[in-house]
């Protein structure tokens, strides 16, 4: 017999509605990318129906490009959830301009808030960004940099915590009102900090956010919840910080869905461990050479702007960003070092150089061209560089899965992204696993996790967990 899509489908909680046990993440989504728009059609098209995306995803981005897309299915075949707190970009403008209350100024470019001005104009933008007349699950987004604000100043007190959970029933009680104006259907929280250990200073309660909405309502409609889960930050599943439960025991218990970010993305010993495969065991990792060859298609645009219009490159005369990744490329020793490094030392250049040359070629057509072709270039370049840097870790996927196959799980010959989802897939009370498809093949890879053999989750990351 075989299953369909529907078959899969799991109860979102008490919300009524039936989530494909996999989701699409939109967090480096964008509206304008051919290949991002792709994977989300091809997800949709192959069963999937939850969408989590978030108003500062991409600047607004991502719900752009969510909503052109809905725009083809029909509204209830899809469940979108989106976020709200974050105050960067545009919001930044907003904020300057419009001074919301209880604002936590966390750092230079980085505030965050969820007083009830502020979410009234993110529901307001998000529904415009999305083409959507109401949204099914809106989350407040990390609420928790209020108590990482404390933290940063002083030691934390329990008035702080008490002043946080003030400000959760506060934007509890603004959310309730847009459920009953039809704008949302559901609310809950998004926050890193819920599988912390008990007595961590930061860490977040889903139990004390539960007893807020109560005390609105019987009929409350806080009912997800989402935090962060990998085979190396289990928290949610094995840390007792909830009266006796774990969150994904309390959340079963109370009928909260559960949505589970970061599947493949662990932060252990300050460091980002990526679950996926690279290349094949024993297969060298690219060099020199592979990386000239991917670099090739953008070193040969840029020459052309130098040969037709004699316009001076990146690095002045006939050296361009090609040249500058080749040089810079093979000092990255990891995909955060790689980020850290394109952000200060490639991004910043490069945006210096672009501003100069559109303020001597405005009124030229063929520079208009040029970087047209351009932007799409440097994004598909970047993301070969991405995986081109990835490739050298793969040993570091290896040892992942030596370590698996020791905490007991016996088949490990599917790809280690596959594995490590499948995992979490197996954890009762977990309602979906939010990836980040921004490729089709992606797509392709995520939800043949679906399919793998039952595991005792519980048990394989327990023993997982000692090893490391």
């Amino acid at each position: 017999m075989t299953l369909t899509a529907s078959d899969h489908r799991r109860p979102l909680g008490s919300t009524g509605l039936a989530c494909h046990p996999l989701g699409f993440g939109c967090y480096r989504i964008a509206d304008g990318i051919a290949e991002h728009e792709a994977a989300l059609r091809n997800y949709l098209d192959r069963g999937g129906n939850l969408i989590d995306t978030s108003a500062n995803y991409t600047d607004g981005q991502s719900e752009i490009l969510v909503g052109k897309v809905l725009k083809d299915y029909a509204r209830e075949k899809s469940i979108v959830v989106t976020k709200a707190g974050y105050i960067q970009g545009q919001n930044m403008e907003l904020a300057q301009t419009q001074s919301f209350p209880e604002v936590v100024k966390y750092g230079d470019g980085l505030w965050h808030c969820i007083h009830a001005d502020f979410l009234e104009s993110q529901v307001t933008l998000s529904l415009q960004r999305l083409q959507l007349e109401f949204i099914d699950v809106f989350l407040l987004h990390n609420p928790e940099y209020f108590l990482s604000h404390q933290a940063h100043h002083k030691t934390v007190e329990t008035s702080d915590h008490e002043e946080f959970y003030r400000r959760i029933g506060q934007a509890f009680r603004f959310l309730e009102e847009k459920v009953e104006q039809g704008r949302i259907r559901w609310y809950g929280i998004s926050s890193n900090n819920y599988g912390l250990p008990r007595l961590e200073p930061t860490m977040t309660s889903v139990k004390r956010c539960l007893l807020e909405a109560e005390s609105i309502s019987r009929n409350h409609h806080f009912r997800v919840v989402q935090l962060p889960m990998n085979l190396y930050e289990s928290g949610g599943a094995l840390e007792v910080n909830n009266d006796g439960q774990t969150v994904l025991q309390l959340c079963h218990q109370s009928g909260l869905g559960v949505l589970v970010n970061r599947p493949l993305n662990a932060f252990h010993n300050n460091q980002m461990i990526r679950l996926a495969d690279f290349s094949r065991p024993g297969q060298e990792p690219p060099g020199r050479k592979e990386l000239k060859a991917l670099l090739q298609p953008l070193r040969g645009h840029e020459d052309s702007l130098h040969r037709t219009m004699g316009v001076p490159l990146l690095g002045g005369s006939k050296s361009g960003l090609a040249d500058l990744l080749e040089m810079v490329v093979p000092q990255v020793r990891s995909v955060d070092h790689w980020e850290h490094v394109v952000g200060k030392y490639v991004m910043t250049p490069l945006q210096d150089w672009l501003r100069n040359q559109s303020a001597m070629s405005e009124k030229s057509s063929e520079w208009q061209s040029w970087q047209e072709q351009f932007f799409p270039l440097v994004h598909n370049t970047f993301e070969e560089i991405e995986r081109h840097v990835q490739a050298q870790q793969q040993w570091v996927s290896d040892q992942v899965r030596k370590r698996l196959v020791q905490a007991g799980y016996t088949e490990p010959s599917h790809s280690l992204s596959q594995i490590a989802m499948n995992v979490l897939l197996n954890l009762e009370g977990l309602s979906c696993v939010l990836n980040g498809m921004r490729r089709p093949a992606y797509v392709e890879d995520a939800l043949a996790a679906v399919h793998l053999s039952k595991v005792d989750a519980v048990s394989i990351l327990r023993s997982f967990s000692r090893q490391i």
